[in-house]
């Protein structure tokens, strides 16, 4: 299905759906959720203003409950558990397996968790809800099927029939030792393809297993790297505790992806589109808060050249346009930074050399630019010692900003700060101050007597 036709469908949904509310027309609009899947209940509620989401929720059966909550994240999983009762909740779980329900849980109030894990009896349940959700151990999925090495084909073909449903979703086994330590991974095509007598040892690879406190960006990195559809997560003893996906990799890109372009606006993943008014501003204000503070900043570089720009009006129109050039060029650097980071292509060992390429092409592009806006402004305002002044502020601000772009989110990184949160707020302030304190500062010594 064509992304436009997904689109054009859900925008559909999205319609009836209102439409129904607006009617007070509840039943149809329990018609219209019997017909989608989850996940398409999930975007639909994700996508309904408050009000309007509540009333579906109220008309979904406790079975559907569990399975949308699964899916939804952040603010508006949290707030349609609020509006769910204990009861519900309970029921929610009953069709979910021991992976979705790791994910669930830890968001249901105390009491209806402790209830849960009381009525489910699993170990591992409980064991799962005390991982760092930003760890392989936070992702993988607890339903594992291991082999002994010393098994053939045939013993492993049995064992596979005994554990159907489980095997139906593997691409590969995991194979341990009489210690059921790691031993390595033994491919199902691999194990059809082979005489019915061959020794497991014989037939499996010897792929590296995830710890349990990798990182999920660096799970994600190693799939990519090693081509691979499915990894087992073991801990330090090298005892299997689960194993990793291609789909649960699929979630870290997207969660990743969301993540770098709601910091990069001061917000995160957990926000909620419709959240109330109040719980969105005062999210918003700190960065607001922030941003004031350089734009202060900003002015007070200015105000230290208010003389110079009261004898020289036209300097107030060309400062923005330093600023601008800036900030873009920095920007331009800080975005392949903060990609080179999360994907490992940047480290100490080659940060130096990426910056003094990123410092040539500020140079370049600074000289390139300054010799146009300096021909503009000069024939602009009859005034070649302005033009001339403008060029040189652009190429100092423009290598600054390449500077500024490589070394702030490697600096912020370095002290445990995510780059994509708090780059852009200081790079702005860096290209914004030396925009303006170079075109002014300039201006003040060539052309004011």
């Amino acid at each position: 299905m064509s992304a436009s036709i997904a689109q054009e469908q859900s925008d559909l949904h999205l319609e009836q759906i209102i439409n129904d509310l607006d009617n007070n027309a509840l039943y149809d609009a329990r018609g219209h959720l019997n017909g989608l899947y989850p996940a398409e209940i999930a975007l639909l509620l994700s996508s309904l203003p408050i009000d309007y989401r509540n009333k579906i929720w109220s008309i979904i059966s406790p079975e559907m409950m569990g399975a949308v909550l699964v899916i939804l994240q952040g603010e508006v999983r949290t707030g349609l558990i609020e509006q769910a009762t204990a009861t519900h909740l309970i029921d929610a779980t009953n069709t979910l397996d021991i992976n979705d329900l790791s994910v669930l849980v830890g968001d249901f109030p105390a009491d209806v968790r402790e209830k849960i894990l009381e009525k489910k009896g699993d170990s591992r349940l409980e064991m799962s809800l005390s991982y760092d959700g930003r760890t392989a151990a936070g992702v993988m999925s607890l339903d594992v099927l291991t082999i002994q090495e010393n098994l053939t084909v045939d013993q492993v073909l049995s064992y596979l029939r005994e554990q159907v449903k489980i095997a139906n979703n593997m691409d590969s086994l995991i194979v341990v030792d009489s210690s059921n330590q790691y031993r390595g991974m033994l491919a199902v095509a691999t194990l059809l393809n082979h005489d019915t007598n061959q020794i497991v040892s014989t037939l499996m690879s010897s792929e590296k297993a995830i710890p349990l406190n990798m990182a999920v960006t660096d799970v994600a990195l190693l799939f990519e790297q090693k081509e691979i559809l499915s990894a087992a997560v073991v801990d330090e003893q090298s005892l299997v505790k689960g194993r990793v996906c291609i789909d649960d990799v699929l979630d870290i890109v997207k969660d990743e992806a969301e993540h770098v372009v709601l910091s990069s606006a001061g917000l995160d993943e957990e926000h909620d589109l419709f959240s109330p008014v109040l719980v969105s501003a005062r999210k918003r204000a700190v960065w607001l808060a922030v941003n004031l503070f350089t734009a202060f900043l900003a002015s007070w570089v200015i105000g230290l050249f208010e003389a110079t720009i009261e004898q020289i009006v036209a300097l107030a129109v060309l400062m923005p346009i330093v600023a601008s050039m800036g900030g873009i060029a920095g920007s331009q650097t800080l975005t392949l930074v903060i990609r080179g980071l999360a994907l490992h292509q940047i480290s100490s060992s080659n940060s130096m050399k990426f910056l003094g390429k990123e410092l040539v092409i500020g140079a370049v592009n600074g000289v390139v630019w300054s010799i146009v806006v300096a021909t503009l402004a000069a024939v602009w305002f009859s005034n070649w010692g302005l033009g001339l002044m403008l060029g040189g502020a652009m190429i100092i601000n423009l290598c600054c900003a390449s500077l500024a772009g490589v070394l702030i989110p490697l600096f912020l990184q370095k002290k445990g700060i995510d780059p994509a949160l708090a780059g852009g707020v200081l790079l702005t302030t860096v290209t914004d101050v030396i925009g303006f304190m170079s075109f002014l500062g300039l201006a003040t010594i060539f052309l004011i007597n």
